[in-house]
């Protein structure tokens, strides 16, 4: 599993090749095209606070992708779409993936000569290429693939990662060979992207977004003995073991609590010396 990373010199452009398609994410240095005053102001704002509006653009060569139903702009060539429903048997599969993952129950296959733009947004997209792979990624993550991708559902393997993992019983398996597009829920350059080795890495969370199909995912003990998990402060830890990719995403947690919480808050870190401080300061 790869991604790569081109600049251009008129767009930010993040582009991979495989089989015939390529795929691109195309990024907006600007927006200058509002003639509303109110509308202007929150460009600039968003422009001051980096936010870029982005468009995955993909290019058949006598190819074909699968897309997430609902996410396409528009097309130029020869391109037909259809839905491969697969039968009695493939709908109840559809039906049943849908359901246990809440990813769109179609995925619509274009196939052709020609260029395909799908719906911009102020997202964040990454792109993967699986050579023989599968990865678990988080539900919604998935947007956009080659043909010989699959998209199903995993279950979870162990008692514990089913009961206390809160990543749900099922996750979005995506396996086969060729690229993906994924959307992040944080900009790529803050994913921790850690490399196991038949080694093992404990999260306090559930901020991992991804894991190959050999990494094994449980949830255990801070530590063997109850009074050290009690006087620890951590209870349980996502624990991730086995050779493969790990995505984590540590950030997320602060925008979810800028979204919830006064900025003053976030200056504690939670260990003992800003609550003192804190403490401290409110008997003044």
């Amino acid at each position: 599993m790869r991604t790569s990373l081109n600049i251009t010199n008129n767009l930010n452009l993040k582009a991979e090749m495989r089989n015939d398609s390529i795929f691109q994410i195309l990024e907006y240095d600007d927006l200058r095209g509002s003639e509303d005053v109110n509308l202007a102001v929150k460009l600039n704002f968003m422009r001051e606070a980096g936010l870029k509006l982005k468009q995955v653009r993909i290019l058949l060569d006598d190819s074909a992708v699968q897309l997430e139903s609902g996410a396409l702009s528009y097309l130029k060539g020869d391109i037909k779409i259809q839905n491969k429903i697969g039968g009695p048997l493939g709908l109840g599969k559809k039906l049943f993936n849908s359901k246990v993952t809440g990813e769109t129950m179609f995925k619509p296959t274009y196939s052709g000569t020609g260029e395909i733009f799908l719906e911009p947004s102020f997202g964040q997209f990454a792109l993967v290429e699986l050579q023989d792979d599968e990865i678990i990624v988080d539900d919604g993550m998935f947007y956009a693939c080659e043909d010989g991708i699959e998209v199903s559902s995993a279950m979870q393997k162990s008692i514990s990662s089913l009961l206390l993992g809160n990543e749900g019983a099922f996750q979005t398996r995506i396996s086969g060979d060729g690229l993906v597009v994924l959307e992040l829920p944080v900009p790529e350059t803050e994913i921790f992207k850690c490399r196991l080795n038949n080694d093992e890495l404990k999260v306090d969370g559930n901020f991992a977004i991804l894991r190959t199909g050999d990494i094994e995912f449980t949830v255990e003990k801070a530590t063997k003995s109850i009074i050290g998990t009690a006087t620890s402060g951590e209870g349980f830890l996502n624990v991730y073991r086995g050779t493969g990719d790990v995505w984590l995403v540590p950030t997320k947690s602060v925008y979810e609590n800028l979204q919830n919480t006064s900025l003053g808050n976030m200056f504690n870190p939670g260990g003992s010396y800003g609550k003192n401080n804190t403490n401290e300061n409110q008997d003044e």
